[in-house]
């Protein structure tokens, strides 16, 4: 765990807009953001901006061998500790905006869970608007979109913006209790129900 918070921490002084965090999220957190992973069945869950692993390590336990776990990292040191911790995962070093092409070429058609890590508030809306549109057409309709915020950058006018934008995008937001055990504090937005792509 010391080994994830070096990495995580250099790698978010070289490229603070990107990794958006200055340590990994909690166990908590993970559990509360990947709750709507079904425990049977085959589904297809993607993960987007992993980092080094907190929610993937929580998506295995919940998949227990079953359905295709694709998680998306642009970050190349962050994305080879996860091939190598998680050989059952499908580690794609890639854009998160590439995810429509990414399940296409695995031959997945759409995701039944997309659990995002991303650091949306940290975004420009040109940027926020690329990647929810990725997120849309990766969907199925009855799909869950969980991701998550920071308490102390709610008031901050990207993270707003975020909020209205996934309001414009699912017919269904709902945020969860506050993680306060995580650093930062957090909680959870799951949403539901994808409006149709133009």
């Amino acid at each position: 765990m010391r080994r994830d918070a070096a990495l995580f921490l250099t790698q978010f002084v070289r490229s603070p807009a990107l990794v958006g965090a200055v340590a990994p999220s909690s166990r908590a957190l993970a559990r509360s953001v990947t709750a709507p992973v079904p425990e049977t069945g085959d589904p297809v869950v993607v993960e987007l901006g992993p980092g080094t692993g907190p929610f993937t390590a929580e998506i295995q336990q919940r998949l227990g061998g079953r359905g295709h776990h694709l998680a998306v990292e642009i970050n190349e040191p962050m994305a080879r500790r996860l091939i190598g911790r998680y050989p059952g995962v499908d580690v794609a070093i890639a854009d998160a905006a590439s995810l429509p092409t990414l399940l296409a070429e695995r031959g997945l058609g759409q995701a039944d869970v997309i659990v995002s890590g991303l650091p949306w508030a940290a975004f420009s809306r040109a940027l926020q608007l690329r990647l929810l549109s990725a997120v849309l057409k990766s969907m199925t309709p009855e799909a869950a979109f969980t991701t998550f915020a920071y308490v102390h950058a709610l008031p901050l006018s990207p993270a707003q913006r975020f909020r209205r934008l996934l309001n414009d995008t699912f017919e269904e937001v709902v945020p969860g209790r506050t993680v306060w055990g995580n650093l930062p504090p957090a909680f959870v937005y799951t949403a539901r129900r994808p409006r149709s792509v133009d």
